[in-house]
């Protein structure tokens, strides 16, 4: 009985001792990230701590795709991102992709919805993925310190030591790590928590920070007429133009507002633009609203117009505009080429005639400004990504990783920076759950 009563007591020593072997993991932001990040942290058996300083985790999660979470896509490629880590998208992603994403929910029970490419839960509900890594987290027993805002992250000198990285907090002292990740977002939407503290700690930690502006926002422009049109959604083509050179173009259903320009398609170069204002460029973005497509083809070249000029020259100009674009649009451009709605269209000489039909293809407005942080989806720059590893370790101070959009690193609209959070957690958690 002694035998055995000793060899009981030497199975449970053991097991104590691999509880303390277990690596002791801090993960900093309770985002979509950060969330990935201490899940496969635990999942690869680490203790993980989440430091938020919201009074909840995943805000900004629940805004995302109207509240219905687009958070991720079929179609997934280096082309889909900008930044100094975009060309090690495709190498991070065959680690952990699309397929990888959408097995990880299905595990957790959230059903998948694709539409044309883009996924979202099929309850439609950004909740819905909140939820279901709050319960993951509980299952695994990750602490979640809410409230808590981290200042700082030191290092003790003795780089062998077990637990050599400190985290600093505003209010509730220190708490030494064997690895902390760095994932408390970027700048954008600062109401949910991203308010840009994660890149003074990098800088700390002497990291080179991109300069940080607003991506995914519309645009404001100089022009006084926007009022005018207002509230107007249209399919367009725009043409991107920095110091007169065409730098990109993309469609998509364009949205006028009282200063400026919105939308998909505006959302998608916003970033280009903010960086081309920030250096004081020339930032022109020329509107197409007759773009061409298999289905009009011949609705908006010369044989178009002469035919119509021809047909309807008995037409008021308020008449003759109808019924090619919205018509707040067609009056607006009546306007800016000097034509009454009153004039006939008979009458109209062919400088005139010239000047409104280039007008419908290629109406030219000034960008003045991007809209604030506060209206942008996600912000462009951050951690300069030739200062980590491929696996997200800092090159600087070994033990600190990074996650989400606080690398510089961001994607076009459609689930696509979603993805990169979902990937680059995942891959950073379990790196630093690595006992190395």
């Amino acid at each position: 009985m002694g035998e055995a009563l000793r060899t009981v007591m030497s199975w449970q020593n053991a097991g104590k001792d691999l509880v303390c072997m277990r690596r002791k993991i801090a993960v900093i932001g309770g985002g979509a990230a950060g969330m990935m990040a201490a899940i496969q942290a635990a999942c690869a058996g680490a203790h993980v701590t989440v430091y938020e300083k919201n009074d909840r985790v995943g805000k900004k999660i629940l805004s995302t795709g109207n509240g219905k979470c687009n958070f991720s896509n079929e179609v997934m490629n280096a082309g889909c991102y900008y930044g100094s880590g975009s060309a090690c998208v495709e190498e991070l992603y065959q680690r952990f992709g699309v397929g990888e994403t959408k097995a990880f929910f299905r595990k957790l029970g959230m059903r998948v919805r694709d539409r044309n490419g883009y996924l979202y839960p099929a309850s439609e509900q950004a909740a819905t993925v909140l939820d279901v890594l709050r319960y993951e987290t509980e299952r695994l027993g990750i602490r979640i310190d809410t409230g808590c805002s981290v200042t700082d992250i030191r290092r003790k000198k003795e780089a062998s030591e077990k637990g050599f990285l400190t985290v600093i907090t505003k209010d509730r002292g220190e708490e030494r790590y064997d690895a902390v990740i760095l994932a408390c977002g970027g700048k954008a939407a600062p109401r949910t928590g991203s308010d840009g503290s994660g890149f003074a700690i990098a800088k700390k930690l002497g990291h080179r920070i991109v300069p940080v502006v607003p991506a995914l926002t519309a645009l404001r422009c100089e022009e006084n007429y926007f009022k005018q049109v207002a509230g107007v959604r249209c399919d367009a083509r725009l043409t991107l133009y920095i110091d007169e050179r065409a730098v990109c173009s993309v469609r998509g259903e364009l949205q006028l507002t009282d200063y400026g320009i919105s939308g998909i398609p505006v959302f998608q170069f916003s970033r280009v633009a903010a960086y081309a204002l920030q250096k004081q460029n020339r930032t022109v973005v020329g509107i197409d609203f007759m773009p061409e497509d298999e289905d009009n083809r011949f609705d908006n070249g010369p044989a178009f117009w002469n035919e119509r000029w021809k047909r309807q020259k008995s037409q008021s100009m308020e008449q003759f505009v109808t019924g090619i674009v919205n018509k707040k649009i067609g009056l607006l451009l009546l306007k800016l080429s000097g034509i009454k709605e009153t004039d006939r269209a008979g009458g109209l000489s062919p400088s005139r005639r010239k000047k409104l039909e280039k007008l419908f293809r290629d109406l030219m407005v000034t960008v003045r400004e991007t809209n604030s942080f506060e209206q942008a989806q996600v912000s462009a720059g951050g951690v300069d990504f030739g200062e980590v590893t491929d696996k997200l370790e800092s090159v600087k101070v070994p033990g600190v990783f990074f996650a989400g959009e606080i690398l510089d690193i961001d994607g076009i609209c459609g689930g696509y920076n979603l993805q990169w959070a979902w990937s680059s957690g995942a891959v950073a958690g379990r790196a630093a759950a690595e006992d190395i």
